[in-house]
């Protein structure tokens, strides 16, 4: 079988990182209700990622004579890293909390990711890379993005006895509300067993699906910030396939509110009046244009005064503004439908999803392109890995049957690609190439770390490769990734002839690349510094991203030098790459989300000397024809697709006006941008 649900944890590793002793202060007194009173339990929940087993999460609940302490540890081995989450959470008996403690454990570090708790002047506050902060005393939760199961489990009792309606303030931001679905019945080790199915929001980006017990007591729950993870009780993981669906069906439930709440009535024939046309071809900007679409195509483009509007179309006076054709991202992750309206209001029109859930993906791309739901025409790639801890999801090719099947899952799928991860040998490589090809399918992804150079995995069948890091090993024919260090662009002497002999090979391979180079600038952040301080939109993001993309562990000052001449340099060469004719395509790999393919560009520009046609034809035409989709779309020419950005300025004159995106056209389709930017949670544009 392809699927891996048999990944071997090293649970004894992790254990040593747990080795210490914190004193917790107990407090608050209260007449015990009975269910709380004498309460003396244990339990387990498995962690997946993509569905794949990375962990567990031990958690206990006990009682003294006035409050319920709840404890929580969670291991896990995540394509080899060794990490742990310990957490302890105290309430009285009407399960208000009073204490609340997280800590992520490396082998190197502690982490306070958040600590709450009440004292005798209000609620003192502690989170990760922010200011203390001292709230008045009120009714809260302690709720963070990453809450462990089984403190997650106490929330739910809390808002039950709360009422269970409505909404409850959580700290250290937000609300969360949980809306009732049905009733789902499971079959587990042959017993029929009832579940409450729910959907929370307020946690995570969008909304987690949930299933709690007859008690109220948490069972599963799937969620996804940027990525997908599952938490299902030990005993109940049969049952996983049924909690995956139905957290798809959900997810699907959400893309059509925003559809419904947002698409509205579209006209058949729309005509753009009065704007200038930056075509994705010419370096210079049509002004006073009109451009008609008609049932998604572009059927005129010509001046103002030149073009007859036709009878019953609905004018849109976009007098001053730039059009150019839709955005493409081709490194995403779109693992929540909350993505659809936050990239249309970016004006990203399409996008290449580079790993996911296959019932999410499929499902997410279908609403879109057969139901009409809102959102970025989606073009999907197939994680595929190999065997091993090491390895990342649940779809494996350890062996050549396997290979052979895991083609035959994406292609009967409808996926373009399929993406090749770190732990596929360099056998199975050639494999999955080969029986891709014969499918009519592109092989993408990372250089496997069996083969550790460029060459060797274009050689084995590769036709794009992601991340620069692994890309630039094409400058050393006869090193490995791991020999090379990191760093290696700038530590190295790189001559013309190394570069020349590089663009050589590229171009009789006709390789793409996927530098996503953002992440690196992003990476290379020194320590305590915001995001905001690389990327100015980042404090628009939902609140419920700021742990994991707001804030960043940051390198030292030095270290952080270095990094930042290491991309520096690396861009440099890139950008020569690319005046030599090799593709290169934009993509964010989530580092912002939709805000980090701006940043993209703006490094492409900023490092690589390409000028603002060139940055923009890095995220249009370039990507549109690496995709077999260059005759249809890509570029603003009559006959294509009418995927346009609207924007206020003209980003030929400086490509940082590729911010000042204020509409969008998709599939025949209008849409401003700030009732989209709303409906995804983030905050809209001044």
């Amino acid at each position: 079988m392809i699927y891996n649900n048999q990944s071997k944890i090293t649970f004894k590793q992790v254990g040593n990182l747990f080795k210490l002793g914190v004193l917790f202060l107990v407090t608050s007194c209260s007449t015990a209700p009975s269910e709380w009173a004498n309460k003396n339990e244990e339990g387990t929940f498995l962690v997946y990622r993509r569905q794949s087993l990375i962990g567990k999460e031990t958690y206990a609940i006990s009682t003294t004579k006035d409050s319920v302490i709840v404890t929580s540890l969670q291991g896990e081995n995540e394509r080899g890293r060794i990490t742990g989450v310990e957490a302890k959470l105290i309430l009285d008996m009407d399960l208000n909390p009073s204490f609340y403690l997280n800590r992520r454990i490396t082998q190197t570090d502690t982490i306070v990711n958040l600590k709450v708790e009440k004292t005798s002047k209000g609620i003192a506050v502690w989170e990760k890379n922010r200011d203390f902060v001292e709230k008045e005393n009120s009714d809260f939760f302690p709720v963070h993005s990453n809450i462990p199961a089984g403190i997650e489990m106490m929330l739910y009792h809390y808002y039950f006895k709360k009422g269970g309606t409505g909404s409850i303030p959580i700290l250290p931001r937000g609300e969360i509300t949980m809306n009732f679905i049905q009733k789902d019945t499971v079959t587990i080790k042959g017993e029929k067993v009832s579940l409450k199915r729910y959907v929370v929001e307020g946690i995570n980006w969008g909304g987690r699906t949930i299933w709690v017990d007859e008690t109220n007591n948490l069972v599963a729950l799937v969620k996804a910030n940027t990525q997908i993870r599952e938490y299902i009780k030990e005993g109940y993981e049969e049952a996983k396939p049924f909690f995956i669906q139905g957290n798809v069906e959900e997810e699907m439930a959400a893309l059509s509110k925003f559809t419904e709440d947002l698409k509205g009535t579209q006209a058949k024939v729309k005509a753009f009046v009065g704007g200038n046309i930056v075509d994705g071809l010419s370096n210079t900007a049509k002004e006073d244009m009109t451009l008609i679409v008609v049932d998604g195509t572009i059927s005129k483009i010509g001046k103002r005064s030149e073009v007859e509007i036709p009878e019953g179309a609905e004018v849109i006076d976009v007098k001053g503004k730039t059009l150019i054709p839709g955005l493409w991202d081709m490194h995403a992750h779109s693992n929540q439908v909350d993505w659809a309206p936050a990239y249309l209001a970016g004006g990203v029109t399409t996008i290449r999803d580079n790993g996911n859930e296959l019932e999410f993906a499929t499902s997410f791309r279908d609403a879109i392109a057969k139901k009409g739901a809102i959102g970025p025409d989606i073009l999907l790639a197939g994680m595929t890995d190999g065997a091993g801890i090491q390895g990342n999801g649940v779809v494996r090719a350890r062996n050549e049957q396997e290979a052979k099947e895991v083609a035959d899952l994406y292609f009967s799928n409808g996926y373009k690609q399929i993406k090749i991860y770190s732990s596929v040998t360099e056998e199975l490589t050639k494999v999955l190439a080969e029986e891709g090809h014969k499918r009519g399918m592109s092989i993408t992804g990372h250089v496997p770390n069996a083969i550790g150079n460029a060459r060797g995995a274009i050689d084995a069948g590769m036709d794009m490769l992601s991340h620069r890091s692994r890309i630039l090993t094409v400058l050393f024919p006869d090193k490995k990734v791991k020999d090379l260090g990191s760093y290696y662009i700038y530590k190295n002497e790189i001559s013309q002839k190394q570069i020349d002999d590089a663009i050589a090979f590229l171009l009789k391979n006709k390789t793409v690349l996927d530098p996503t180079i953002a992440l690196d600038v992003a990476r290379g952040m020194t320590k305590g510094d915001v995001l905001e301080s690389i990327e100015p939109f980042s404090d628009r993001i939902a609140y419920e991203l700021f742990e994991g993309k707001r804030f960043r562990t940051g390198l030292s000052p030095k270290r952080a030098e270095i990094a930042r001449a290491d991309y520096i340099k690396a861009m440099g060469i890139l950008g020569q790459f690319y005046k030599a004719g090799v593709p290169i395509v934009a993509g964010t790999d989530n580092i912002v989300p939709v805000f980090g393919l701006y940043l993209e560009l703006e490094t492409y520009q900023k490092y690589g000397g390409l000028t603002p046609l060139e940055a923009i034809k890095t995220a249009t035409i370039i990507p549109a024809t690496a995709m077999g989709l260059g005759d249809k779309t890509g570029t603003l020419e009559v006959g294509k697709e009418g995927d346009i950005a609207i924007l206020d300025k003209n980003p030929l004159e400086d490509i940082s006006n590729i911010r000042t995106v204020s509409a969008v056209v998709t599939n025949g389709n209008y849409f401003k941008s700030n009732p989209l930017w709303k409906a995804a949670d983030f905050k809209p544009a001044e």
